[in-house]
């Protein structure tokens, strides 16, 4: 009997020497660590969970590592983006990496792409019909780019036409340096005066006096495209 009691007295001991023989990694290489390996933003529930630590501690050293690096002047550094945390490349050495990574070759979008997108941003969920009567060209091909890039993907159908909708993505805002889309820029002291518009809606409606346009064939065509 002595002898079962005496090591249920040092189970605990024994258990306790164990835990300690395998103590935690310290927070900031670990953090660090996991950052390095990530192909996307990482919350801050998920960096925890990695290494073990509370969410408000890394949370705190997080922005730590991230003040740091700006202060020590590091040419990459530690942004959160997307609802995630993640190292990127600091602007003024940007150059320096395009030129690494492309050698070369043609990586921008076109500005026909540039303008989808930003018609996809502030419309979305936005079907191709929608884009492409806003922006008053087909943009099958511009959409296709946007779609293999990661920059768009499909966001359901409409109730009413079936046409499918888009909406931009998180690697989209990822690539802006934004949080959410409510950090988009606001639209209206980039639009052109009422006065500027009327007078270009009656020069472009001038030449059709008199001419009735296919509204029924044009909306075929478009609804066609945007059919899922």
């Amino acid at each position: 009997m002595s002898e079962q009691q005496t090591a249920e007295d040092t189970r605990p001991d024994e258990v306790e020497e164990e835990t300690l023989a395998v103590p935690l990694a310290a927070l900031q290489p670990s953090l660090e660590a996991v950052l390095m390996v990530a192909d996307q933003p990482l919350d801050a529930v998920t960096l925890a969970t990695a290494v073990g630590y509370p969410v408000e501690e890394v949370v705190a050293t997080l922005q730590t590592l991230a003040e740091e690096y700006t202060e020590q002047g590091r040419g990459f550094e530690l942004r959160q983006v997307a609802g995630g945390w993640r190292y990127y490349t600091r602007d003024e050495y940007a150059v320096v990496v395009e030129k690494f990574v492309l050698d070369g070759q043609q990586a921008r979008l076109t500005q026909a792409a540039l303008e989808t997108l930003a018609v996809v941003a502030y419309k979305q969920p936005v079907s191709r019909a929608r884009v492409s009567a806003i922006r008053g060209v087909n943009v099958d091909g511009v959409m296709r780019t946007l779609l293999t890039r990661g920059l768009v993907e499909e966001a359901g159908q409409d109730a009413e036409t079936g046409a499918n909708l888009y909406r931009t993505t998180s690697y989209f805002l990822e690539r802006i340096g934004v949080v959410s889309l409510d950090e988009l820029p606001e639209l209206a002291p980039y639009l052109p005066e009422m006065e500027d518009i009327a007078e270009e809606l009656a020069e472009a409606a001038a030449p059709a006096v008199g001419t009735e346009a296919p509204a029924s064939a044009a909306d075929g065509q478009t609804e066609s495209e945007d059919a899922p």
